[in-house]
């Protein structure tokens, strides 16, 4: 990336609340913490907590077709996942903001990686074992939760989306947790808070 392009953020936003979210407003922060380090930013937002399609017969029909074979059916069947595929391969900053539900991650959530992660588009097989074929890039997922510390015995979310995310190629990542910050515990979202500024500065910083 050219220091006159624009730093290209794609936000997954998986949280059921509104404005209510720790997880939103956390991400709110990390994202005006990069457009204040950064000359030029671009932010593509997808809000996967209002649905996206499960994958279905159809869909592994579709996928395990060879491109140049599909039928125009096929291919509208893989729009959606060719978009949200597109708008990850472009982002320089991936920011996920997730709580914990149920020890994992929400189902929106686990829909969303159903359909980027696509054999022959982000990952390949080889002799040698699975080869992501995403780019590496900048990422940072913003974790509040309830009862569940990030990095417990039972929190099942982080590590997940930390083998997911390198299954596809993307290594570079920072969790930051918020264990009770929607339930009044200010002590952990000024924690959350003072580690996403730490983590930006750290990063570099456009000429």
């Amino acid at each position: 990336m050219s220091e006159k392009d624009p730093l290209n953020i794609l936000h997954i936003n998986a949280s059921a609340r509104g404005a209510s979210s720790m997880s939103r407003q956390l991400v709110g922060d990390l994202i005006a913490a990069l457009q204040e380090r950064h000359n030029d930013v671009h932010v593509t937002r997808r809000n996967v907590a209002t649905g996206l399609p499960f994958v279905d017969e159809e869909w592994v029909a579709a996928n395990n077709t060879p491109e140049e074979e599909r039928d125009d059916e096929q291919r509208d069947k893989l729009a959606l996942s060719d978009q949200l595929v597109a708008e990850l391969a472009a982002a320089d900053v991936l920011v996920i903001g997730t709580p914990i539900y149920n020890f994992s991650i929400p189902a929106s959530l686990k829909a969303w990686v159903d359909m980027i992660a696509r054999a022959r588009l982000t990952f390949r097989y080889t002799k040698d074992g699975v080869e992501g074929l995403l780019a590496d890039r900048k990422t940072y997922v913003v974790v509040p939760s309830g009862g569940v510390p990030v990095g417990s015995p039972v929190d099942f979310a982080t590590p997940y989306l930390r083998h997911v995310l390198g299954f596809v190629g993307i290594t570079d990542i920072e969790f930051i947790g918020a264990r009770g910050a929607d339930r009044g515990n200010h002590e952990a979202l000024d924690a959350a808070r003072a580690r996403i500024a730490e983590l930006v500065h750290l990063g570099p910083r456009a000429a």
